[in-house]
């Protein structure tokens, strides 16, 4: 533990990514609720959602703020106790900057960014974009975010983004299953793969991601130096986060039973609202 009365101590850093909320009151959604409840500005310097946290979210549709109320209270409620929220888009949800950026004032990412904290540099990506062969999926995400069409998607109506985001999202869940499966010692050599080839562009001592739904944290060499690679998994079978402080840097389970107990009554009260 840091000495009392020095100030170098920094609060926790924390990374999630792919928590997949589908449904106000699905199970995830209760649960990544409940963990944001528990943070505030005196245990988290700053929050790093990294990508798919919700099934679909596309631009500042009513239909979406209005459904994922909850969640956005307790995000709006870290921002204004100084926790610093930082939002990458994944390929589930897009054009986040109109809504979470313009309106709620998270600082949002389309691609990599890099940043220190303490005396780590470190690389943070949705993940997206690790495979250079999958030039289907990358044409994709490409056009998806040209003007035209994020244009279009801010002005037809939210139901009908929601209908056609929820089949494209049904697709692309197939043609992974049946095109991209891979044993979970691929996905890792995937990651590294990637984690090398990015280390020879840049350097920093922490690369984290997410997307692909395996959690993996390993040290890994290129050329004469080391760095540590992280993917966070997914939020379908073991929910967690990965924290940063002064002291570790490591993975976090997270339960709802936990969080009941760690959540302030009346904050509980407030966000079943």
């Amino acid at each position: 533990m840091t000495p009392a009365g020095t100030s170098t101590r920094m609060p926790g850093a924390l990374f999630v990514s792919d928590v997949h909320v589908k449904r106000p009151d699905c199970p995830r959604a209760e649960l990544f609720t409940a963990f944001l409840g528990t943070l505030d500005g005196r245990n988290t310097t700053r929050l790093f959602l990294l990508g798919d946290i919700f099934d679909l979210w596309v631009a500042d549709h009513r239909w979406f703020i209005d459904r994922y109320r909850r969640i956005i209270a307790e995000l709006e409620r870290l921002k204004r106790e100084g926790v610093e929220i930082h939002y990458f888009e994944g390929n589930h949800d897009l054009h986040l900057r109109y809504f979470f950026g313009d309106r709620l004032g998270l600082l949002v990412h389309d691609g990599p960014y890099t940043l220190e904290l303490g005396d780590r540099t470190v690389r943070l990506e949705h993940g997206d974009e690790m495979d250079p062969d999958d030039k289907g999926y990358l044409f994709l995400r490409w056009f998806l975010r040209t003007p035209p069409v994020r244009l279009l998607i801010r002005h037809l109506p939210g139901t009908l983004i929601a209908r056609l985001g929820n089949r494209a999202s049904r697709m692309s869940r197939a043609y992974v299953t049946a095109n991209k499966s891979m044993t979970e010692e691929k996905a890792i050599a995937t990651i590294h793969a990637h984690a090398k080839r990015v280390a020879r562009q840049e350097q920093f001592d922490l690369i984290v991601s997410g997307h692909v739904h395996v959690r993996d944290d390993s040290v890994l060499r290129e050329g004469d130096r080391s760095f540590r690679s992280v993917n966070l998994g997914s939020w379908f079978d073991a929910p967690c986060c990965f924290r940063i402080d002064d002291e570790t840097a490591q993975f976090h389970e997270l339960t709802n039973a936990s969080f009941r107990q760690a959540v302030p009554r009346e904050r509980r009260r407030a966000a079943s609202r």
